[in-house]
């Protein structure tokens, strides 16, 4: 249910919840339109509980939209809730080495955690997905990716 707290760093749950690979969106502002742009991604990792890293395509619009406005929310389930993460971004590093792709680590700096289930209700079951790809190359890939922004 929705708490009218607003936190300015991640509570427990949501930095244990970030520990690991997790599917969450990002939610930008469109750096041609001005209008919201929501992605689901699932590389993000939380360092210490003021900051969330985010590993994308270096060539990603998330990037350029980034680079424009740097205002961003991440959604992510955890806690039987819903919780929008609110922050400046800014790309920490334009190539993660490490890692075989051309990926982009963003760095979110939190200003605001807040609970935004709608009242009287809970999560019964946190997103999940399932690799559709060569299971070994993902697993391999995603230690890679995880390690790598544990390093930056």
């Amino acid at each position: 249910m929705a708490n009218n707290n607003i936190e300015t760093s991640l509570i427990d749950p949501l930095f244990d919840h970030l520990q690991q690979e997790r599917y969450v969106t990002i939610s930008t502002i469109d750096h041609e339109t001005g209008a919201p742009n929501v992605s689901a991604i699932s590389w993000v990792f939380a360092p210490d509980r003021e900051r969330v890293y985010i590993c994308v395509d270096n060539r990603s619009r998330i990037v350029e939209n980034i680079r424009n406005h740097p205002s961003s929310v991440i959604t992510l389930w955890a806690n039987e809730t819903t919780y929008a993460v609110l922050g400046h971004t800014h790309v920490k590093v334009e190539k993660l080495e490490g890692v075989p792709l051309k990926l982009a680590l963003l760095e979110m700096r939190i200003s605001e955690v807040r609970d935004v289930m709608f009242y009287g209700s809970k999560i019964a079951q946190v997103p999940t997905y399932e690799k559709t790809y060569d299971e070994k190359a993902a697993a391999k890939l995603d230690q890679q990716v995880l390690d790598a922004m544990k390093k930056a």
